[in-house]
């Protein structure tokens, strides 16, 4: 197979993949023997590209019902992964938001961003947004605004009433085009989207999610001519085994050699610490929250929203990609937005994982029920989507604030607000022999050794993942039973104990070292006799016993007082340490355990802190990793959300 046939097909791959135009496996057997020709039947496509303000022409693909005795709505996703299949005669097998809406007959509208693929100009991951633009200035919103423009004057039998939508990227791309808005623009559901570059996707908390290594030239490769083929590559790793892999590389610089053009010799000692990918390159040179990360962040501007549009923010409970953007979107709105119309729907999903059509909803091993996806599409999205459209558009639209999944109860739950109005701060304490306890006991230290040269693994699986997402939902006993991992548990719950909204740890810890890193994860302990409910378990677990991660996070701690100035440790300094987690709904039902979990390793989840401050982790050397001693106190903390009965 030619290089570039290879990397479009998975470019494909990927986009499914991150973006969610998913099948189930049966659906996909389907399509293999025969065609899924609904969207040629049904649909003219329309190639053309629209001029910006500023000259640059970005491609756009039309997708408009044939059926042309009425008028419809447009539905616009812009995207970084392609609008592919390009060329005359070659559709997509699946459009729009869902089936449903896809069949009901909507203008359903692709558009390549600046700088990808068939669009000209110069592509910028999460390119700023500028406040108060003069002239031909352009950004996001602008290029959303004038594709508006052009659509609504151009496209025929649409309706003058527009929507966006997008999973992931796309999904930024959404919330932008919610801001300094286009009056036709009505209704607007970001998705899994990326609200600020330095605690979503890339980085949790300022520290590096080595686990999307592979990801970075999909997003950093240069090119400057529009184009239908991939021209980026990705690293090669020649092994099943992605924990030793990045063991043996050792420190992060030593990743560079990989985001350099293959036509320089890179063995040259002058070429060790060249870099070629602008993405990696923005990544190490800017190792703090500095001006470049913070003017990237979309979430500070959500006051730019007009109440003309009504949003729906959608996110997964178990997404480890975008967790923080779709909540704290979410809350920017409400916060600004007084007489907005403004939802948020979080269900029992992986990233996207509301998109596919399988009627098993599982994340990784845990099962949560049937068809949870597809009742999200029908009574969910085509219902905001169509009230907003095509129906009268006011703020009766017949659906919850908030739409919210219990993930403990699995059952669904309607609040006017969220987190809710009638809920509590509890605080529970980390005690000795292994307890967490509503009372404080007598303050001791916890003392545990973390080796740089085995550092705790986030998954006890071998393989290699271009994006990790299953461990979310992964049974932590493999964790629970190091001696790196701090546990403290309640006793067997005598009653429902139901936590709804954010989880702060108020940690207090000590360190030989200058530098660690700090993990906190919330578990719910099943019984015994929990029988197995997931035929495609891994054969080595059972439910019996099983250690669901509800939610977990990390902290750099150089971050602890600051993003923007980090700071070491002072050795053997008692030091606070918070470290915030986001929402969850869940309730630990009688007869389980809530349990949690503390280490200074996440591996190779996140990158290696050294355990010595250096002030670029990036630009690291060998000598500067040392295994240290750790000490967590028993006056730390975990503050949860209580909802009250």
């Amino acid at each position: 197979m030619k290089k570039h046939v290879f990397y479009a097909v998975f470019t494909l791959c990927f986009i499914a993949l991150f973006s969610h135009c998913t099948t189930s496996s049966k659906e996909e057997k389907t399509i293999a023997k025969k065609p899924n020709t609904y969207v040629q039947d049904h649909y003219t496509k329309t190639e053309v590209t629209i001029e910006m303000r500023d000259g640059i022409k970005l491609h756009t693909v039309i997708y408009a019902p044939k059926d042309q005795s009425k008028t419809y709505p447009i539905l616009l996703q812009r995207t970084p992964y392609s609008c592919a299949p390009y060329g005359e005669g070659k559709f997509r097998t699946r459009i729009g938001p869902n089936s449903q809406l896809m069949k009901e007959g909507n203008i359903i509208v692709y558009q390549d961003v600046r700088g990808r693929w068939m669009s000209e100009g110069v592509y910028d991951n999460m390119r700023a947004y500028i406040p108060n633009k003069k002239g031909t200035q352009t950004d996001e919103t602008t290029d959303t605004y004038d594709t508006i423009d052009w659509l609504v004057k151009n496209v025929a039998n649409n309706n003058g009433k527009v929507g966006t939508w997008g999973i992931s990227y796309p999904g930024h791309y959404a919330t932008v085009s919610a801001i300094d808005a286009h009056p036709a623009l009505k209704a607007a559901s970001p998705q899994a989207c990326i609200g600020d570059f330095f605690f979503d996707d890339f980085h949790h908390n300022g520290a590096f999610l080595l686990s999307y290594f592979r990801a970075i030239s999909l997003f950093g490769a240069y090119k400057d001519q529009p184009t239908d083929t991939a021209w980026y590559s990705f690293p090669k790793m020649n092994t099943q085994d992605q924990y030793q892999f990045f063991l043996d590389a050792g420190p992060l610089k030593n990743l560079n050699k990989y985001f350099r053009n293959e036509t320089v010799d890179n063995a040259s000692p002058q070429n060790n610490d060249r870099i070629d990918d602008f993405f990696w390159k923005e990544i190490v040179e800017h190792p703090n929250y500095d001006e470049v990360w913070q003017s990237k962040g979309i979430i500070q501007h959500m006051n730019k929203v007009p109440s003309t549009v009504a949003t729906m923010i959608v996110g997964g409970e178990f997404d480890a990609e975008d967790l923080y953007g779709p909540l704290e979107t979410y809350k920017g709105i409400e916060k600004h937005g007084k007489g907005n119309y403004n939802t948020l729907v979080f269900g029992p999903w992986d990233h996207g994982g509301w998109a596919r059509s399988s009627v098993k909803n599982t994340v990784g091993n845990y099962y949560f029920g049937d068809s949870i996806s597809i009742k999200f599409q029908k009574e969910i999205e085509s219902k905001f989507f169509n009230h907003f459209l095509k129906g009268d558009g006011d703020h009766n639209s017949g659906l919850p604030e908030a739409y919210i999944y219990d993930s403990g109860k699995k059952s669904w739950s309607s609040f006017d607000v969220w987190p809710p109005k009638q809920t509590v701060k509890q605080d529970w304490y980390l005690s000795d022999n292994q307890k967490l306890t509503v009372q404080k006991k007598k303050t001791t230290g916890i003392k545990f050794i973390s080796d740089v040269k085995r550092p705790v693994p986030y998954s006890e699986d071998i393989k290699t993942v271009f994006t990790p997402r299953k461990y979310m939902t992964d049974d932590q006993r493999f964790a629970a039973r190091r001696p790196d991992v701090l546990v403290f548990e309640t006793e067997v719950l005598t009653e429902d104990f139901t936590l709804a909204g954010d989880i702060l740890a108020k940690l207090k810890v000590a360190t030989t070292g200058t530098a660690a890193d700090w993990i906190v994860k919330v578990i719910d302990v099943h019984p015994a006799d929990t029988e197995n409910n997931n035929k495609k378990m891994q054969s080595h677990l059972k439910m019996s016993n099983y250690h669901l991660m509800v939610r977990s996070e990390v902290m750099r701690g150089r971050f602890r007082n600051s993003f923007s100035k980090p700071e070491p440790f002072k050795p053997n300094k008692k030091t606070k340490v918070n470290l915030k987690l986001q929402d969850v709904y869940h309730t630990f039902k009688k007869g389980h355990k809530l349990q949690i979990q503390v280490q200074s390793t996440w591996f190779p989840l996140i990158d290696l802190n050294p355990q010595t401050y250096v002030d670029n982790i990036y630009k690291a050397d060998e000598k500067d990793f040392k295994t240290q001693t750790h000490t967590v106190f028993t006056d730390s903390a975990i503050e949860f959300t209580v909802l009250k009965n």
